[in-house]
């Protein structure tokens, strides 16, 4: 495999020969068997090279290791030149570059981050996206707080998904400080129809359980009569069984009893 290239003295590097070059090796690392099979799980209608993720991982920490002065704005201009690409493995490997370096960003790359959620199309790209990169941003500058809440009421469901995954990570760890502000978005989206907005609601809250079952359970309690059954088996999943058990005994009974439905007319022989 050839090694990426920097050109000496170079300050800003060329995002379109980067990309070129990780294209190259995730072509070279992947297989068209394996490219069918990812293509048809996404249902989607991009180009597909068939690179595992655990390889495109190796090929970008490669790269990586070649730039160790690499700065923020370089990081965002090379993780740009592979968004452009139509190829799903490059523009994972600009959310694996991003995710690795997250540290160099800053608040004013929200931007491009957001434009970014706004085009990818898929969770497989937006989940990490979201969490590891924008979620480090927000943690690291509040001010960026506003943008979270025009985001929780976006007409684009991944830019809603974003905004409640943003807050997972510290949640994860147990720091209830974001709690009230997730609390608030999901609240707003609990009958949202996209299924999956309703599993990303879960999913927090899951997490969130992990280290604080009781803010959890009481978040739930007082939401049984519009929870959807995907977020409310999503988020019991690490809560005491007591809790759990209670929880969807309440969700169950809270449900409209759906009508009986009407016995077929039987037709006569003749």
């Amino acid at each position: 495999m050839s090694a990426p290239c920097w050109i000496i003295g170079v300050v800003n590097p060329d995002p379109e020969f980067e990309a070129g070059w990780f294209e190259r090796e995730l072509r070279a690392a992947g297989s068209a068997e394996r490219a069918a099979s990812s293509q048809n799980y996404l249902k989607s209608t991009r180009e597909f090279t068939g690179t595992t993720v655990p390889d495109s991982r190796a090929i970008m920490i490669r790269w990586r290791r070649e730039h160790p002065d690499l700065t923020g704005q370089q990081l965002m201009a090379v993780a740009g030149g592979l968004w452009q690409r139509p190829v799903f493995e490059c523009q994972l490997a600009a959310v694996l570059l991003l995710a690795d370096r997250r540290k160099l960003l800053s608040a004013r790359d929200a931007a491009q981050l957001e434009q970014m959620l706004r085009t990818a199309g898929t969770w497989a790209l937006v989940d990490s996206l979201a969490a590891d990169v924008l979620g480090s941003l927000v943690e690291r500058f509040p001010e960026l707080h506003p943008m979270l809440d025009r985001w929780a009421s976006d007409e684009n469901l991944w830019i809603r998904r974003s905004a409640l995954l943003a807050l997972l990570v510290p949640l994860r760890r147990g720091d209830s400080g974001n709690f009230e502000r997730f609390g608030r978005y999901a609240d707003a989206m609990l009958t949202d129809r996209e299924f999956f907005i309703r599993k990303a609601i879960g999913w927090v809250l899951r997490e969130t359980g992990k280290r604080q079952p009781q803010l959890v359970t009481d978040w739930l309690a007082a939401r049984l009569d519009r929870v959807s059954g995907v977020t409310i088996r999503e988020a019991v999943k690490w809560l005491p069984p007591a809790d759990r058990d209670q929880l969807l005994a309440g969700y169950s009974a809270a449900r409209p009893a759906r009508p009986a439905r009407s016995a077929r007319p039987v037709r006569s022989a003749g």
